[in-house]
């Protein structure tokens, strides 16, 4: 019996597995950067809508394009190391709690628009920690 063929499906899973958890970090470090400079373009012009001060949007755009750039290393690699990965879901996790607490907070003083944009954001990326802790998940197996 050839045991190659006993072997292939796990491995093709787990390759299948990395395929994805590497789109997904890849995705998220696209938009993430496309993010970051749309903050930092529109600083001035986001200020009144959302009520989110420049003080805030342009450390946030800075923030965002280094996580960007983070993210599309790890994506990068030929090996995504389960640590970097497993550090991406929590920060994502993290990010989209601070983003809950930040809209209720009252420490900025946003507009409901300003709100809205928070949680949407929140959403977003927490919708990214889902998909790449199944990503990780499925390296797993």
């Amino acid at each position: 019996m050839d045991m190659s063929l006993a072997v292939t499906p796990a491995l093709s899973g787990q390759r299948a597995g990395t395929d994805y958890l590497r789109s997904a970090l890849r995705v998220d470090g696209w938009s993430t950067g496309a993010f970051g400079v749309v903050m930092l373009a529109g600083a001035v012009g986001l200020r009144a809508p959302l009520g989110l001060p420049t003080a805030w949007s342009i450390p946030f755009g800075v923030a965002m394009l280094g996580g960007a750039l983070a993210l599309l290393l790890i994506a990068g690699y030929p090996e995504i190391s389960p640590r970097q990965a497993t550090g991406v879901v929590a920060v994502n996790a993290l990010s989209a709690v601070g983003m809950v607490a930040l809209a209720f907070s009252g420490l900025i003083d946003l507009t409901g628009l300003g709100i809205a944009f928070m949680l949407a954001g929140a959403t977003v990326v927490a919708v990214f920690a889902c998909l790449e802790y199944t990503g990780l998940r499925r390296v797993g197996q």
